[in-house]
This record gives C-alpha cells, sequence and structure tokens, in this order.
C-alpha cells in the first residue's frame, strides 16, 4: 500500500519546547525522540535548518541525496519532501521556525527571499562553513540555545538577530567567485524569473511569456540562463513542473490522472509521456520506488 507523506507542523513535533512559531534545539536530543520518522520521507510547513558538526550519513531532499558531512549547513523551505539517514552519532543544532518569525519582525516580508539557500532549490540549501567561521558559528547556536531555554525577557528578538546573523554570514562565504563578479542586476532578474515559475508554471510554461512578465526579451532571459545557471529557461520551467509532479506523487490520495490535471496537462497520457521523457520512468514507476514500504 502507498503511504501518504506526513507533513509536521512545529508542535505537532514537539509542542513541549516550541515558543511562538520557534524551536531549536541540540541535533543529538532532537534524534531521540524523533529519529523514527526522520528517516522516512515527509515535509514541514515551517523552514527549517541544521547544522552539522559531528557525524555521517545522508540527506535527501526533494529526491535528490546529499552526504551529510561536519560543518555543512542544510536549509529548507515549507513544503520540501526529505529524509535522514546517518552512521553512528550524529551532533549539531536544529532550528525550526514559522515564516511569521521574520515578516512580523522586518520591515521587508521578503527578506528571506534574497538569500539563495531559501530559494527552494535542494542544491542551494545545502552549504558548508568555512574552517575560519567554526566557532563564530557555533557560539551563535549556543546563543540561541541559552536564549530559548532560559526564558529570558525579549528572548525570541535576540534569536531572530542571531539567526539574521547566520544567514548573513552563510551567505557570504558560500559566494563562489563567478557570483562575486556577476552584477547585482542579474541575480535580481533571475532570483524575479524563480519566483514567478514558483507562481505560475501550473498556468505558464513558456519562456517568452515569463520574458514579458519581467519586461525583457526571451532571447535575454534565455542568454541569463544560461550564462548564470548553464540552464535555459525553459529548463527552469520544465525542472519546477517536474519537481511539483514528484512531489504530488508522494500523496497517495491523488491519482496521476488528479496530478495531471493539477499540473495544467492536457491529458494524462500527456503527462506521463512527459514525465518519463525527463525521469525515465513513469509517474506510477516514480511512485512505487518512493512509496512503497
Amino acid at each position: 500500500m502507498a503511504r501518504a507523506i506526513p507533513v509536521y507542523d512545529i508542535c505537532s513535533i514537539d509542542n513541549s519546547s516550541a515558543q511562538r512559531g520557534l524551536m531549536i534545539q541540540r541535533f543529538a536530543h532532537y534524534l531521540e525522540k524523533h529519529y523514527q520518522h526522520l528517516h522516512l520521507p515527509h515535509r514541514h510547513s515551517f523552514y527549517h535548518l541544521v547544522l552539522f558538526t559531528k557525524g555521517k550519513g545522508s540527506h535527501t531532499i526533494d529526491f535528490e541525496r546529499f552526504p551529510v558531512k561536519p560543518f555543512q549547513i542544510y536549509f529548507m523551505i515549507p513544503g520540501q519532501v526529505h529524509s535522514w539517514h546517518f552512521e553512528g552519532d550524529v551532533e549539531g543544532y536544529i532550528v525550526h521556525f514559522n515564516e511569521s518569525l521574520f515578516t512580523t519582525f522586518l520591515q521587508s516580508g521578503h527578506y528571506l527571499e534574497r538569500f539563495s539557500f531559501f530559494s527552494g532549490n535542494s542544491t542551494d540549501g545545502v552549504q558548508r562553513l568555512p574552517v575560519e567561521e567554526y566557532d563564530r558559528v557555533t557560539a551563535l547556536f549556543e546563543s540561541m540555545l541559552e536564549e530559548i531555554n532560559e526564558g529570558r525577557e525579549q528572548n525570541i528578538d535576540i534569536i531572530r538577530i542571531r539567526l539574521l546573523e547566520l544567514f548573513i554570514i552563510v551567505d557570504r562565504s558560500g559566494a563562489d567567485n563567478k557570483k562575486k563578479n556577476v552584477p547585482q542586476q542579474k541575480l535580481v532578474l533571475l532570483r524575479n524569473f524563480k519566483q514567478l515559475i514558483d507562481k505560475q508554471f501550473r498556468r505558464i510554461r513558456l519562456p517568452k511569456e515569463y520574458a514579458e512578465l519581467l519586461y525583457v526579451t526571451p532571447n535575454h532571459l534565455n542568454a541569463l540562463c544560461q550564462d548564470l545557471l548553464g540552464k535555459t529557461a525553459g529548463d527552469l520551467i520544465r525542472d519546477r513542473v517536474l519537481l511539483e509532479a514528484k512531489r504530488l506523487l508522494t500523496n497517495a490520495d491523488m491519482t496521476v490522472a488528479e496530478i495531471a490535471y493539477d499540473l495544467n496537462f492536457q491529458d494524462n497520457s500527456y503527462f506521463t509521456r512527459f514525465f518519463r521523457k525527463y525521469t525515465g520512468a513513469t509517474p506510477e514507476e516514480f511512485r512505487k520506488k518512493f512509496m512503497l514500504k
């Protein structure tokens, strides 16, 4: 029998330690309570990050597997499907927070969108800290743990500031040489294109339609994607449709025909041909591989 992928909110995971949509724990302690669920595919309704300081294993995010290494940070946004598999003892820190933690605190409600590791792209969400930042970042997590455990006055505001400092440190240290040399307007345009795809991929499939919405030519948009990502604009749109198809296929309550309709395909057979062309498997074959236990 296929099993639906569960979706957890912060309180359903650990209501006793969650404060105002925020949870911070040592990862070893968290695993003692929850590992029996973590090694199975699941989703979150909140933002999620983990810093590893010791241990190894693998982390699968949206059907892509990454090796776990010390001083690696994983960032995830709501809705991504993931699972953990560890070998031996693991140590580090875990933070869960709802979107409202920052939208009610910052003037810009879209502040987190400026960080590539919160883009929803699995590869961008895996960040390796440089050695010179180990102590500084570890101290930030220890400070947040102290604040949340002691319940000091204005502790949530202090934690917000510590998290923002963490995000900026990771963003600065993760910028490669190519990205540093890219004009800011190009990065903004690419980010806007990705965000537009996220909102419109069910309805809009042609790069020229996105180019019109972004007030650029199709050739300019395509050249930008090729230059910065090595992919065409059409590739990005297609990849987003495929990702959503995979996520929906983890929902046992939806038939393949219903998924095809949800994604605005003409019919089930066209959806099946599209999916098999780019994944090498039919939707039913993919579903069995990831959901039959």
